[in-house]
């Protein structure tokens, strides 16, 4: 075989090996942006829209989730948390501020009941997006305005956001 149809054959190869890798990192890119949903743009945000850092961060997040042995709510503890939400919200008429601070520690107390671990606010929001991208986002912003608003239309916008945070009762 002569010397050019050997350098031919070695540059074909090169060749389908970086299209498979490109295929592959494309469709590792579309993976994480279906399941992550806006939490991959805010993660992108975060890391200077450095794309394989923010990917490798999702990826990350990912693996720890899937070691937590996560249960659902039984309907005794499902039963607890609602009556707990509806003394949160009927406790907004006259102490707003309380109110979505509750809201905030009932949340996090019935994460902690499913088996997610609860040591720090923005591990427990990545550790969310997991399983639930679509509500990181409001949950940030709610917890954001519990430290630092006491305008009872914020903190009406924050309960109103933690509300859709319900569906983390029975999801697993």
């Amino acid at each position: 075989m002569s010397t050019t149809a050997i350098v031919v054959i070695v540059v074909v190869v090169l060749l389908i090996i970086g299209f498979v890798a490109l295929m592959a990192s494309r469709w590792q890119h579309h993976k994480l942006r279906n399941r992550f949903g806006p939490e991959y743009d805010h993660v992108l945000n975060a890391s200077d829209n450095n794309r394989k850092a923010a990917e490798q961060e999702l990826a990350a997040r990912q693996h720890r989730h899937d070691s937590y042995q996560l249960r659902p709510l039984s309907d005794d503890a499902r039963q607890r948390f609602e009556a707990d939400w509806t003394h949160v919200q009927e406790e907004f008429v006259d102490a707003p501020g309380e109110a979505v601070a509750d809201a905030d520690r009932l949340i996090t107390a019935m994460l902690a009941e499913r088996g997610y671990p609860t040591q720090g606010f923005e591990e427990q929001a990545a550790d969310l997006s997991v399983e639930h991208a679509h509500v990181v986002d409001a949950y940030r912003k709610a917890h954001t305005v519990t430290s630092t608003s006491d305008e009872t239309d914020d903190l009406r916008r924050a309960l109103r956001s933690e509300e859709h945070t319900s569906e983390l009762q029975s999801h697993h």
